[in-house]
């Protein structure tokens, strides 16, 4: 579903985001992505819908290059890519149905979307995307009346109501607590299960990688220095991937 192939990313101040990623990730997958602080997590990830343009190399989803589309090519296949974010990316001051209802704005034309004209199927499917996420109640209550593991629930249904065939998210229980952590991290491993979606998640909490994903990718210094199913990243290859040992601590899930 998704390919690298020998993708380089190198700032305008000459950082080296990434050097020569060379990856396939399947349909269906569960990819957690571990590193420490700029090992590259976020570029990666971010790279794979265009938020940051590659230097060197192709991103091919399903086949096509993202590297290479525009216009309206580039709209359609960003329509199948969700996204999550650290901090929600909501607009707090709206409903939380109106956040969800922006995961459809691929799917109509800029004057519909400004004016709130959603169609009844897509109120239907934000609807069901707030049930699924068990913030169904909360369809008609303004975001910044939430709680932080509520507002990142929103943002999952918002990519569940976008109809995406992959989900990317970055850091997106670095601001929870351990409760709503595990909560949030449930929710995305149950969509992933359930409707096949195509999940890769940046984390920096070790337990997490272990418990929840199908296959680890371990970045540093912009190179994947491990590929592999979770249960073979032991803790001497997590000491490989952030260059020192690890912590009792960080294996019981704080921050690396």
């Amino acid at each position: 579903m998704i390919e690298f192939k020998h993708v380089s990313k190198v700032y305008a101040n000459g950082t080296v985001g990434l050097k020569n990623i060379n990856l396939a990730i399947g349909a269906g997958e569960f990819v957690v992505i571990v590193g420490l602080s700029g090992a590259g997590k976020s570029t990666l990830l971010r790279s794979i819908n265009r938020l940051h343009d590659i230097s060197e190399g192709e991103i091919l989803i399903n086949g096509k290059s993202i590297t290479a589309a525009s216009g309206q090519e580039l709209r359609h296949v960003r329509r199948d890519i969700g996204m999550i974010f650290q901090n929600f990316n909501l607009v707090k001051r709206s409903t939380v149905m109106r956040n969800v209802l922006s995961g459809r704005v691929g799917y109509h034309s800029t004057f519909r979307t400004l004016l709130g004209l959603f169609p009844k199927p897509d109120l239907e499917l934000a609807m069901q995307a707030l049930e699924r996420v068990n913030i169904k109640e909360k369809a008609y209550v303004r975001a910044d009346q939430l709680s932080g593991g509520q507002q990142q629930r929103v943002s999952i249904a918002r990519a569940l109501a976008q109809e995406a065939k992959i989900i990317l998210a970055d850091e997106p229980v670095a601001s929870l607590d351990p409760l709503t952590t595990r909560q949030v991290m449930d929710d995305l491993k149950r969509i992933n299960q359930e409707l096949g979606i195509t999940t890769i998640v940046n984390l920096h909490f070790i337990d997490l990688a272990r418990e929840y994903a199908s296959r680890i990718i371990g970045l540093r210094a912009g190179e994947v220095v491990f590929d592999g199913p979770a249960k073979a990243a032991t803790d001497q290859v997590f000491a490989e991937i952030y260059g020192r040992p690890i912590k009792k601590d960080e294996l019981l899930g704080v921050e690396a």
